[in-house]
């Protein structure tokens, strides 16, 4: 059951503030406004920017590359040139410690998520806003987007699962999935501990220099790390052979009207 991590202490951002952090093979970025604490996927979704490098100001994050906005405590994108949301976390602090939990639905935060929180802590909350917790445990917390399934069998998990799973990643330049445009070059699967399978792939890029490499990476990692028994997932880019368009599938071909 995914519970909270601890991932800093209070004094370890500026006021504003923020720094990055990875929880659970997912990379995201904390930040401090004021008293309050937030913390959100490290993606800018227009072209996969880093938010760690821009601009705080107020509940208010700037991708360095283009300038789009986010709101920090939804997640919500303010400004073009983004045009969908990045992904807002649980925050909770104990003591001097920040803990957070990964919102592995990708939805706007629930209320019923803080209500959780809440009513641990004997205290009432507002969503979205940092939770002082007493003496509460938070890796107690259960799950509130479902419960975790039961692991695959080791050997359950097959190259074919893993290639169809990875049609969900889609290159936010191309609008295709990056199995049909033809970037998975290699998958390979390892037995790991506890009945799991460890997943490394060969990915590629359309150009050396695609912005939307990061995004991809990360969209990746959490598309399969949601897979029942998978344990660690690493995407390795590779450059050689380079990409050409006769890698991609009829489909995407169909797709990008090339005939």
């Amino acid at each position: 059951m995914t519970g909270f991590v601890l991932v800093a202490k209070t004094t370890d951002l500026a006021d504003p503030g923020q720094m990055l952090a990875e929880v659970d093979d997912r990379v995201v970025v904390l930040l401090k406004v004021g008293e309050e604490f937030f913390c959100l996927d490290d993606v800018c979704t227009h072209d996969g920017g880093p938010l760690s490098d821009g601009r705080l100001d107020d509940h208010t994050i700037a991708c360095p590359r283009h300038g789009a906005k986010f709101d920090v405590r939804t997640g919500k994108a303010l400004t073009m040139p983004a045009t969908e949301d990045t992904v807002a976390h649980e925050v909770i602090i104990r003591g001097d410690e920040v803990w957070v939990r990964i919102n592995e639905s990708g939805a706007p935060l629930a209320k019923s998520a803080a209500d959780t929180a809440s009513a641990i802590a004997g205290e009432e909350k507002r969503p979205g806003s940092t939770h002082d917790t007493g003496d509460w445990d938070p890796k107690s917390v259960p799950m509130t987007v479902g419960a975790t399934p039961e692991p695959y069998a080791a050997g359950s998990i097959s190259e074919d699962l893993i290639r169809e799973e990875l049609k969900k990643v889609i290159d936010p330049e191309l609008f295709v999935n990056i199995v049909d445009l033809g970037l998975i070059y290699n998958v390979d699967l390892l037995p790991a501990a506890e009945g799991k399978i460890d997943c490394k792939i060969d990915m590629t890029m359309t150009s050396p220099m695609c912005p939307a490499g990061p995004q991809m990476i990360q969209n990746s990692k959490q598309v399969l790390g949601q897979l029942p028994g998978m344990g660690n997932v690493e995407v390795k880019i590779v450059l050689d052979p380079p990409w050409t368009p006769d890698k991609m599938t009829q489909d995407a071909r169909d797709q990008l009207g090339i005939f």
